[in-house]
């Protein structure tokens, strides 16, 4: 031990820490100095999930935001299914680099049917998730340089009856609050009144409530900001307006929405709670969703999808298991199921050769006896022809001789009329 160093705590037990009192500057407190200057000099990740039915205004209020001009195509109420268009930008506020991704949910709640509409959505997250787990698998993992596309947020947008949610929202946000942040609000909200704005803050955290549904809760275990959380918490949902059009209200330019009874300001926080939001999300709580998409939802999704694998941190001794004897264990069970499958096939090759040879006999005896049926009637056939041609040629011998018959008789006669006219000439 260092001269004058104060030692602190028991040096003799198993699991005790010596605390020592430095007698002066290290400088090994700077280490939070350069984690910082790292984590500037890489850049930051940022995905945001837009949930809503079509025209809620989900584009309109990411561009107020962020106070820029994303790129978005108008979707049309006819869509045939939900379909997840995801864009990436980067974005840079002071020496802050941020890779910001805005998934928007085309066609969501468009169809008749809406009992699947939340499943192109799970599969789009799941996936994120999949790739990530994939790249962690990997032998060389590149995963500080690697492009982080998992969702940290779900902005799910609640259309503005005044009565209560819709069952597509409930059942959407129920299958998705085990894997993404949710944070819920009211678009468009300056189309109630705010005594009906306020009953229907509170009907729809019952329903949460009563349903089941774990929206995010923005965290106050941190000194700084719990107060300001905790407020907000009993503020949720937010009721949020978006412009990005700016109108002249007295001697200042500010972006509202211009109605012909008057004006509302986006960054008013007694018109609308956008500024709640914006405080919430991006420059208090950005970093807690980060966080906890990888410690809590990613971290369910790859315990899951790797006990689907079969690994498991203890055995059926409920003994702990390191993950080489689980792999062991699994090659194992993998390569005796190899070769079952092996032997399984040879022996069905096995059969399937002798099937074939014994229909390979069976087609040669009936050809066989095909043959022999043929060489039969060949012959048959040709014993009817050498008959025939045998009665031919005795047809043939008869009638000749019957020809030279008729001819010697024939001279007979001319040789017996010729002394006859000799004799009476005379």
């Amino acid at each position: 031990m260092a001269p004058g160093a104060e030692v602190h705590g028991k040096t003799g037990d198993a699991g005790s820490v010596r605390q020592i009192k430095l007698q002066g500057h290290v400088g090994f407190d700077s280490l939070a100095d350069q984690l910082v200057n790292k984590a500037v000099a890489q850049g930051f990740a940022f995905n945001i999930l837009c949930v809503g039915e079509t025209g809620l205004g989900k584009s309109t209020l990411m561009n107020t935001l962020f106070n820029t001009k994303f790129d978005s195509n108008p979707s049309t109420h006819d869509a045939p299914s939900v379909s997840l268009n995801p864009h990436t930008y980067e974005l840079q506020e002071s020496n802050v680099k941020l890779k910001l991704t805005v998934v928007e949910t085309a066609g969501f709640g468009d169809q008749i049917n809406k009992e699947d509409s939340y499943k192109p959505i799970v599969d789009y997250i799941n996936k994120q998730f999949e790739s990530y787990l994939q790249e962690e698998l990997k032998i060389k993992r590149m995963l500080q340089t690697c492009h982080d596309s998992r969702i940290h947020v779900c902005v799910y947008f609640i259309t503005p009856t005044g009565h209560s949610l819709k069952s597509v929202d409930l059942v959407t946000m129920k299958n998705l609050d085990s894997k993404v942040n949710i944070i819920p609000v009211i678009a468009k909200a300056d189309t109630i009144t705010k005594q009906e704005l306020h009953k229907f803050k509170i009907k729809i955290m019952s329903e949460l409530v009563s349903n089941g549904v774990q929206i995010y809760q923005f965290p106050t275990d941190d000194e700084t900001v719990a107060e300001t959380n905790s407020t907000m918490n009993g503020i949720l949902p937010f009721a949020v307006v978006g412009s990005t059009d700016e109108i002249k209200v007295g001697n200042k330019m500010v972006r509202a929405r211009q109605y012909p009874w008057g004006v509302v300001q986006v960054d008013n926080e007694n018109h609308c709670d956008f500024v709640k939001l914006r405080e919430m999300l991006l420059r208090v709580n950005m970093e807690d969703l980060r966080e906890t998409t990888h410690t809590r939802h990613y971290e369910l999704y790859r315990r899951c999808r790797l006990e689907e694998m079969g690994f498991s941190d203890v055995g059926a001794d409920n003994q702990p298991v390191s993950l080489q004897e689980t792999y062991e264990v699994k090659r194992q069970e993998h390569l005796k199921e190899l070769q079952s499958k092996e032997d399984e096939m040879r022996q069905m090759f096995v059969v399937r050769v002798k099937e074939k040879e014994t229909e390979l006999k069976e087609d040669e005896k009936a050809l066989y006896v095909k043959y022999e049926n043929l060489k039969k009637h060949q012959n048959e056939e040709k014993k009817r022809v050498d008959e025939r041609r045998r009665l031919l040629e005795e047809e043939i011998n008869a009638f000749n001789r019957r020809k030279e018959a008729a001819r010697a008789s024939q001279e007979s006669a001319v040789s017996q009329t010729m002394p006859a006219k000799a004799t009476k000439k005379k």
